[in-house]
């Protein structure tokens, strides 16, 4: 019996040490200030590894267990994403082993589908959300400025129900979730992408330029050109890169987003102060005063929040299953932060109180683009099902804006 048991540490001690020996690199993940719970975590693979391909293994005492991982090159990089599954305590540290790996067949739990006319990322074969890169036409009979593309439509909660509403009768310029522009100066004049129906400007898809898919998330990088109309043609002034990209969790569907923001010609843009611009969301036509809560990072509920600035707000309304939700976090590192929202209360919209958010970090305050610069505003969302608490939001938010730190050692 000792023999045995000899034999078996024997074993997994040879595993660790071979693991260095071939290259591998030791990352002790650190929990940090917060408890953890399927938390996304992700390292860059350091320099001069001149390896595309990379295996998981965490160490549990004398254990080793293989980890589900993603390997993404981008802008010269090595990433290496997996998700810290089950509960991790603040303070704990876990330890994984990442190591060079023979180029397996791909087992994508998280695949994109291209219809040739929209993205529509999955999860484990049921969709999460729906990209638009073509455009979509205005119902019948209405006017065609209102054709749009490069928006998400619908999102999904993780029972199939469609959280999302676009070209509603009473705005036909509501897309799901989008991320226009409403007061543009452009060469001393003032332009509105938003609302189409001014026939100032709009916003549309450009190219594709890349989608990923694997064990840990599936994603795309996708261009959008900020177009104005003028007396002497159409003019593209500011150019945008949407990074999403959607992960594997249990019970949820939770997803990243991004806008990357450049202005396109030699002269400077200024996002005026407005009470809407930027990040939105128009829900479900199912979601109405009646059946539709709201709630904040600071405690406001749905009448109160209009105005106010938060980390993170969540809807949640019934559905054809019973509750589902979405929550919106922001970034603490975007302009403007902690960011102004523009919600509708009960009584918007004639007194149907339909749901609709905008997180809008010019409400207030002035944004200058510079040429030749970049700029970032970053989200993530979550859908669940029955209700959101505070704290889980909380968990959410914290797990975004301060992920466990990863160190590694050669």
């Amino acid at each position: 019996m000792k023999k045995t048991i000899a034999a078996i540490l024997g074993i997994c001690l040879c595993l660790s040490c071979r693991s260095e020996k071939d290259g591998g690199i030791t990352l002790a993940v650190q929990a940090g200030a917060f408890d953890r719970q399927d938390c996304v975590v992700s390292v860059g693979i350091p320099e001069g590894k001149g390896v595309s391909d990379w295996e998981l293994i965490e160490r549990k005492g004398w254990k080793n267990v293989k980890v589900p991982s993603q390997t993404v090159k981008a802008e010269g990089k090595t990433i290496l994403y997996w998700i810290l599954a089950g509960h991790t305590k603040a303070g704990d540290i876990r330890t994984f082993v990442a190591r060079p790996a023979e180029r397996q067949p791909a087992q994508n739990a998280m695949e994109v589908e291209d219809t040739r006319k929209s993205l529509i990322l999955k999860k484990d074969g049921k969709p999460v959300l729906q990209y638009n890169y073509t455009c979509v036409e205005p119902p019948a009979g209405v006017d065609t400025i209102f054709r749009r593309s490069g928006f998400i439509h619908p999102a999904y909660s993780p029972a199939g129900n469609v959280l999302t509403n676009i070209h509603p009768k009473d705005h036909y310029h509501h897309f799901g979730i989008w991320n226009p522009w409403t007061h543009v100066v452009y060469d001393g004049k003032l332009h509105d992408l938003w609302n189409l129906g001014e026939r100032q400007g709009t916003v549309r898809a450009g190219a594709i330029r890349g989608t990923a898919q694997g064990s840990v998330f599936c994603g795309y990088d996708a261009a959008l050109d900020h177009v104005i109309f003028t007396p002497e043609g159409e003019k593209t002034i500011m150019e945008e890169c949407w990074k999403v990209k959607t992960w594997n969790l249990p019970d949820v569907f939770l997803w990243d987003f991004e806008s990357h923001l450049s202005p396109s010609t030699p002269l400077p843009l200024l996002l005026e102060a407005y009470r809407y611009a930027g990040f939105s969301c128009r829900a479900t036509p199912e979601w109405t005063g009646e059946n539709c809560v709201m709630l904040t990072s600071e405690g406001k509920t749905r009448q109160e929040i209009d105005g106010t600035t938060a980390r993170w707000i969540c809807m949640t309304g019934d559905t054809q299953t019973g509750r589902s939700g979405l929550l919106f976090m922001s970034h603490p590192q975007n302009y403007n932060t902690p960011e102004p929202l523009r919600i509708w209360d009960e009584q918007a919209n004639a007194g149907r109180g339909d749901a609709f958010i905008n997180f809008a970090p010019t409400k207030n305050k002035n944004w200058e683009l510079e040429p030749g610069r970049h700029y970032l505003l970053r989200y993530r969302v979550l859908s669940y099902e029955g209700e959101m608490t505070s704290a889980t939001a909380d968990r959410f938010w914290n797990d975004f804006a301060h992920p466990p730190a990863v160190e590694t050692e050669q």
